[in-house]
C-alpha cells in the first residue's frame, strides 16, 4: 500500500514504468482485447443491448472518475488539475450527450477527435512517474482504455460513415470548448486541454523545443490526424464509385 496514494506530484523524481516497457504493453495489451470484445458483441447486438452497453461504458467511465476523486479527497491531494476538463476527460460530458442521443456532429466527433486524442494518451503516457500499484497508474490506463473503446465502439457499429465534410464542425465543437477552458486554465493555474504547455512524451514537446511554443504543433497534429483518420475512407469511397 506504500505506492497506492501516490500522485504525479508525490511520486517526486520515481520512475514508474517506461514508455513500451513490459508494464506498458500489458496494459495496452489489455485495452486491445477489452476493445476487440466489446466491438463485436456492439456489432451483433440488436438496439436494446446498443443502448445498454453505451450506458454501461459511460457508467464505468463515471465510476472510474469517482474512483480517482474519492482516492484524492481521502489522501489530501486533490487540486485543481484533477478536474475532468482535459483533453480526453472532458468528453466525459460529452458521451452521454451521445448516448441519449445521437448526430452526424457528435458521432464524427467521437471518430475524429476522441479516437485519436485517447489512443495517443495510451500510446505516450506522460504519467510515468507512477508504479503500477498506485490509484493513478490504475486510473489514469483504464480511463483512457475506456475512453478510446466507447467511439471505437460506435465506430464500428455501422451506425454511421465518418464524413470528411462534417470534420469542420468537429473541429468547431472542440474549439468552442476549448475558448472556456483557456480561461479557466488562467483562472485556477492549471493546463486543461495542453492549452498553456506541453510535459515531455507529449507529442507537442517536440514543437515547444523546436518552435518555441507547443500551440504550433496543434494545427500540424490536427492536420495529420484528419489524414489518418479520413484518407482510407475516401479512397474507400472512391473505389466503390469507380466499381460501380
Amino acid at each position: 500500500m506504500e505506492n497506492f496514494w501516490l500522485t504525479v506530484e508525490s511520486a517526486g523524481k520515481r520512475v514508474g514504468f517506461v514508455h513500451y516497457g513490459t508494464t506498458h504493453w500489458l496494459w495496452l495489451a489489455a485495452f486491445a482485447v477489452f476493445t476487440v470484445i466489446v466491438c463485436i458483441l456492439y456489432r451483433r447486438g440488436d438496439q436494446r443491448r446498443r443502448r445498454w452497453m453505451r450506458w454501461t461504458m459511460i457508467a464505468l467511465l463515471i465510476a472510474d472518475e469517482i474512483f480517482k476523486i474519492v482516492c484524492l479527497v481521502i489522501s489530501d491531494q486533490f487540486i485543481p488539475k484533477y478536474l475532468p476538463f482535459h483533453l480526453c476527460s472532458i468528453n466525459l460530458f460529452i458521451y452521454p450527450i451521445h448516448a441519449l442521443r445521437q448526430s452526424k456532429l457528435l458521432n464524427n466527433y467521437l471518430y475524429t477527435i476522441c479516437i485519436p486524442a485517447a489512443m495517443a494518451a495510451l500510446l505516450f503516457p506522460t504519467w510515468t512517474k507512477l508504479p503500477p500499484d498506485s490509484f493513478m497508474h490504475i486510473h489514469s490506463f483504464t480511463v483512457h482504455i475506456l475512453l478510446a473503446a466507447y467511439p471505437i465502439m460506435i465506430a464500428t457499429g455501422g451506425e454511421f460513415v465518418p464524413s470528411l465534410k462534417m470534420v469542420p464542425r468537429a473541429l468547431a465543437l472542440l474549439v468552442g470548448m476549448a475558448i472556456p477552458v483557456y480561461f479557466l486554465n488562467l483562472w485556477l493555474d492549471t493546463n486543461f486541454m495542453f492549452l498553456m504547455s506541453a510535459s515531455k512524451g507529449n507529442p507537442l514537446y517536440l514543437f515547444e523545443k523546436a518552435f518555441g511554443s507547443h500551440l504550433i504543433g496543434f494545427p500540424v497534429i490536427t492536420a495529420g490526424v484528419i489524414l489518418v483518420m479520413h484518407l482510407p475512407i475516401c479512397i474507400a469511397k472512391k473505389i466503390k464509385e469507380k466499381q460501380k
